[in-house]
């Protein structure tokens, strides 16, 4: 069965590994103070070009989205996201659950857009009630976002411009960073989100770790992030265990190798359904590519290949996404081009 659920479907990878075991028995001290650790956030801390911040391991994606953004907000403040934002759909309400609410705007293709943040800021401050209502005190975006898309360098810097006008700070969601980074679509440089992000993580779980993000403060972390950390459950005893494989991850770029290996699988597929005459719900650069399928395709493919069933259209099909990875091999791709009907 062909395999295209999602990005996170395989272990890790084999360089990964490798430093894993070799650095196996080693004795190390534990919450991250081990060589490993400070390798790999040196190494962070120079790919992105920001060598005076600060660098955090967490074991997932909404583990870190709920720590961070617990950490900024104060009581009375909720993060703004897009509607179709992780953090609004795909958390369980973890955001809720921490005590702060997720404000929702509507998004462009998936992206959060400068224009209509400015107009709800506007119109929050404006309204004469707003001390009776919950401040919005933090954005939140995903780079690349739920349905693959990208921001511009011109679109993040037009948030930026927003968030220091009202002086919020930007927290950009990194879980797919490498796959974004590495898109040919792409104008944006991981030191480009060092310099628009107050905070940003980057994607190890879905980009070739076991597991595990790296947590980027690019002018430092709040205060205390450490024991703030150890409160929500998610400091690390070994530590090791993310410092080790990222410390591969950044090692003569692997990271953004193995990226653009999964973007290069991406656009095999992209193309692929495309020639097949196969309609997309959205045009995505990157390694989540969503196709619109009837209920007789779905049953049809699904006989050979798994993928995810994303949402419902409106005339009765389904947007599907099959997802490319960092373990996707050409082999993966030329299976699924010798079962793939024509679409009719």
């Amino acid at each position: 069965m062909l395999f295209f659920v999602n990005d996170y479907g395989e272990g890790a990878h084999e360089a990964v590994l490798a430093h894993l075991a070799e650095t196996n028995r080693e004795h190390l001290t534990g919450y991250g103070s081990d060589p490993y650790t400070a390798a790999a956030k040196e190494k962070i801390l120079a790919a992105a070009e920001c060598p005076e911040g600060d660098v955090y391991f967490l074991a997932g994606g909404t583990q870190t989205n709920e720590t961070v953004i617990s950490a900024y907000l104060r009581s009375y403040e909720g993060v703004v996201a897009c509607e179709t934002g992780h953090i609004a759909v795909h958390e369980a309400g973890a955001i809720e659950h921490s005590g702060h609410k997720v404000l929702t705007l509507p998004g462009r293709d998936g992206k959060l857009d400068a224009a209509d943040l400015e107009a709800y800021l506007a119109a929050y401050y404006a309204d004469g009630n707003h001390a009776a209502m919950v401040f919005p005190g933090m954005v939140y975006i995903s780079y690349p976002t739920e349905y693959g898309t990208l921001y511009g360098k011109d679109e993040l810097t037009a948030l930026r411009r927003v968030c220091d006008a009202y002086h919020l700070p930007l927290y950009i969601d990194g879980a797919r960073l490498g796959y974004g980074l590495m898109s040919p679509a792409a104008d944006v440089t991981l030191p480009d989100i060092a310099r628009l992000a107050d905070v940003f993580y980057i994607g190890g779980t879905k980009v070739g770790a076991l597991c595990g993000e790296a947590l980027v403060f690019p002018h430092g972390a709040p205060d205390h992030f450490f024991t703030h950390i150890k409160q929500h459950g998610a400091l690390f005893a070994k530590g090791r265990l993310c410092g080790v494989q990222f410390d591969a991850l950044f090692t003569d770029g692997l990271y953004f190798h193995i990226s653009r290996h999964a973007i290069h699988m991406a656009m095999k597929l992209k193309q692929l359904f495309a020639e097949r005459g196969y309609e997309f719900f959205i045009d995505s650069p990157t390694n989540q590519q969503f196709v619109v399928l009837t209920k007789e395709e779905m049953d049809e493919i699904g006989k050979h290949a798994q993928f995810e069933i994303w949402e419902p259209t409106k005339d009765g099909r389904y947007a599907v996404r099959f997802a490319t990875s960092w373990a996707t091999e050409e082999a993966d791709i030329e299976a699924l081009a010798a079962i793939l009907p024509e679409h009719k």
